[in-house]
């Protein structure tokens, strides 16, 4: 099974033998490689019936659920994870702050990637056009994307000393010369790998 860039972008961020909680799994891809290669224990979350079926296929264990539910998170304890990750998911939810808050309490660590709104070419579509960008890693027009919360690294970043949420290691996944110097301004999609922070709740 070959898996996206992003996705092998991240491996090592995940213990062998870790238990593994990934929301909005999809296919359920990446927990499949993680099961078989790397031993963890692996349950997806998941809203699309289409991709439960192919998760179930992939030999995953896949909850029907709605991330935007709140009261979600209530099923699983606190630490109930050694790693929960959600990838291009973030930026489609309703409330992006209250998920990572849910991660971080029932997981010892996460890992989020999202799309960088910041990137160049986004910058450049939205300078020279006048109009929303359209690209690899931000596919869909104005007027049919479920991105509603955008963010660029430095908005994460922000976000995450605001709310003392430690960051264990930032990683950029772009084909421009610089994007690990420059993520905001040359890196596609970023990927963060972060745990609480002392003192946080």
């Amino acid at each position: 099974m070959s898996l996206k860039p992003e996705f092998t972008r991240l491996l090592d961020w995940i213990p062998q033998g870790a238990r593994v909680l990934d929301l909005g799994c999809g296919s359920a891809d990446l927990l499949a490689y993680l099961m078989k290669h790397k031993g963890v224990q692996g349950v997806g979350l998941e809203m699309n019936p289409i991709s439960i079926i192919a998760s179930i296929s992939n030999g995953v264990d896949v909850i029907q659920a709605d991330l935007n539910d709140i009261n979600l998170v209530n099923m699983f304890g606190e630490n109930a994870f050694d790693v929960v990750l959600t990838t291009q998911t973030l930026q489609s939810m309703q409330r992006p702050d209250y998920l990572i808050d849910s991660m971080l309490r029932i997981g010892k660590r996460a890992i989020v990637t999202f799309p960088n709104f910041g990137y160049w070419r986004n910058r450049l579509q939205l300078m020279s056009g006048g109009k929303m960008p359209v690209s690899d890693s931000l596919p869909y027009q104005w007027y049919d994307t479920p991105n509603t919360h955008l963010c660029t690294f430095a908005d994460f970043e922000t976000f995450c000393q605001e709310r003392n949420i430690y960051i264990l290691e930032q990683r950029v996944l772009g084909n421009a010369w610089g994007a690990e110097w420059f993520p905001n301004l040359l890196g596609e999609v970023a990927l963060y790998h972060i745990e609480k922070g002392i003192g946080s709740h």
